[in-house]
């Protein structure tokens, strides 16, 4: 089975961006710790420091459904909630070539 990549947007309501920010922060090193991940990276974009975006790699689909699964990212996303603009954009993406 191919890897399985994932680019997820995630954008904070003005006001917001460092609690959002402090919450996605504290999911980059336990998740790169989880079986099946191989990479795991958070950015902010330059013009806009509302906007998060992860860049992840993981072995297989059944890791990624742990992933979102595990204790950090269940209870990070329950305290985003109210912090954000609109809900999160994830698309989970197979290289071709």
């Amino acid at each position: 089975m191919s890897k399985i990549d994932v680019v997820a947007h995630i954008h904070a309501k003005a006001g917001s961006e460092a609690a959002l920010r402090e919450i996605l922060e504290g999911f980059v090193a336990p998740t790169r710790t989880e079986e099946g991940c191989l990479r795991y990276d958070l950015f902010v974009d330059l013009s806009d420091g509302g906007k998060f975006t992860f860049i992840e790699e993981w072995t297989s689909e059944a890791a990624l459904e742990a992933h979102g699964k595990s204790a950090h990212i269940t209870s990070g996303r329950a305290r985003m909630g109210e912090l954000l603009r609109e809900p999160g954009w994830v698309q989970v993406l197979t290289r071709i070539v």
